[in-house]
């Protein structure tokens, strides 16, 4: 059984927006990658309304970045494509993150794309992990790759992934136009929601510290140490 996360503390009244990047590394197009962010980020967004939160959506999409995800990480330095995107994830309230799955685990592409992010920015930050996949057989990749990559990251981690195959997109008779079959849809409603209680709760503090300096901060001074 998944602890409940945390929630941040609220902003002040009146501030009600709320900034969520969806980076999605799909590498067709159309993809279901791709598909199953647009249905996670509709699904934010309509249950963000529902609490009076007006979440504002940017897409990040990876493909269109991936040339100028390689010079980043060959030079040290950011297009301004790329750049723009990493601000995007910067200043966002929460991030949801969807990745292909490639040979067990998330694809380079989307590796690559927090590689080159700045150290700290996605430090507490409420992330949504999701994936696709041909089999039901990779969905642990949710649990075995994403979760560690963000868990290192400093990220709060939300208890509920998404994970969608192939057969997850087939036709049936509860299946609205555009949209996927209940069971899908149950998944992405709960963790949407999940994440619109984060978004409920959430503040960017003006500074984070990394994990070394709260567990410093937590210890004290040496002369405390000594006197223990």
């Amino acid at each position: 059984m998944s602890a409940p996360v945390p929630l941040r503390p609220p902003l002040p009244a009146g501030h009600d927006v709320r900034r969520v990047a969806v980076v999605s590394a799909g590498l067709s197009d159309p993809s279901s990658t791709k598909l199953l962010a647009d249905l996670v980020a509709g699904a934010v967004q309509r249950l963000g309304g529902e609490r009076d939160l007006d979440v504002e959506v940017t897409h990040v999409e990876l493909r269109a970045l991936a040339h100028g995800l390689t010079d980043a990480l060959l030079t040290g330095f950011a297009s301004g494509e790329v750049a723009a995107a990493q601000a995007a994830v910067a200043s966002a309230d929460a991030v949801v993150a969807v990745t292909p799955v490639f040979s067990a685990s998330f694809s380079g592409l989307f590796k690559t794309f927090f590689d080159v992010l700045e150290p700290g920015t996605l430090d507490g930050v409420p992330v949504l992990v999701a994936a696709t996949a041909g089999t039901a057989r990779h969905s642990l990749v949710l649990d075995h790759a994403l979760r560690p990559l963000f868990a290192y990251l400093h990220a709060v981690v939300l208890p509920t992934g998404v994970f969608a195959a192939s057969e997850d997109w087939a036709a049936g008779e509860d299946t609205l136009p555009g949209d996927g079959p209940q069971a899908l849809r149950s998944r992405v409603e709960r963790a949407a929601g999940e994440l619109v209680d984060q978004l409920a709760g959430v503040r960017r503090g003006p500074e984070r510290l990394d994990q070394f300096d709260r567990d410093v901060a937590a210890m004290g001074s040496f002369e405390d140490l000594l006197d223990r």
